[in-house]
């Protein structure tokens, strides 16, 4: 037998060894089936690798004089220390710090002031886009928030908008509020002080209603609570506003009084 025929037997016998191992594992119960979840995996990999692999005519017959090459082969594979886990670790650790990144990348994306046609015409889709997607997040996490902190008829409102706050900023948060109640100006729910305060966010240009509507807090929240979020929120960054104002102003020397003249004795 050619190495090639000893290299397609010993992958045949491997197979047909899996096989075997996969009938006999669907007749166990989930119990067992989830214990040996791993093995198989890695079983499924060897023989994968198999089908690949050139060994030598030795090798080859080696391993199939073997009754079991393939649990043989698994065995081994078991008791080498492998980089598995610095991979799984490496894993978690990149993915959270790609989280991250598109985390900070919504938080700092600046609020895009024109429509798309206009963007469009002056190259800044990127910009556009961008915003548009940070809009839409920040929407999503209002609506989740609110859902979060919402449990016996209470909306834990400080948590919630602190949350949001964190997440994508006053500006992008203080927009989506604002467009959610200016489009829901004849609901009896939203407060007439909310309706005023929203009338005052000034609403980037664009091209039609569609797109503001794209940004509204409606999926499964009820107005009234979208009303308590917004009370909140304005209270939060009007109290961050000024603790910023007052951290500036401790960081600004002293300003300097001009000495006052000396007076002139009175002649004698």
């Amino acid at each position: 037998m050619n190495t090639n025929n000893l290299n397609t037997a010993l992958y045949e016998k491997m197979a047909t060894e899996q096989e075997k191992y996969r009938d006999w594992l669907k007749s166990q119960p989930p119990e067992e089936i989830l214990h040996h979840t791993y093995e198989y995996t890695v079983r499924e990999d060897i023989v994968m690798a198999m089908e690949q692999l050139e060994l030598t005519d030795t090798q080859a017959q080696a391993l199939l004089d073997s009754p079991s090459p393939l649990a043989d082969v698994y065995r081994y594979f078991e008791k080498l220390e492998t980089g598995y886990m610095d991979v799984i670790r490496d894993s978690i650790e990149n993915r959270a710090d790609d989280v991250c990144r598109a985390q900070e990348e919504l938080r700092t994306a600046p609020l895009y002031p024109h429509s798309a046609a206009y963007a469009s015409e002056h190259g800044e889709m990127a910009q556009y886009n961008r915003s548009y997607q940070a809009n839409s997040a920040c929407k999503e996490a209002i609506e989740q928030t609110i859902s979060a902190h919402y449990a016996e008829n209470r909306l834990d409102t400080e948590a919630a908008v602190k949350d949001v706050l964190e997440k994508f900023g006053a500006e992008r948060v203080q927009f989506i509020l604002a467009n959610t109640i200016q489009h829901k100006n004849h609901d009896g729910r939203i407060s007439q002080d909310n309706k005023a305060w929203a009338k005052t966010i000034p609403m980037p240009e664009d091209s039609g209603a569609s797109r503001h509507c794209a940004y509204l807090v409606v999926d499964g929240v009820n107005p009234g609570l979208t009303d308590l979020f917004t009370r909140q929120a304005r209270k939060t960054m009007q109290e961050q506003q000024k603790s910023s104002v007052l951290q500036k102003l401790k960081q600004e020397p002293p300003a300097h009084k001009p000495a006052a003249p000396k007076k002139q004795e009175p002649e004698r």
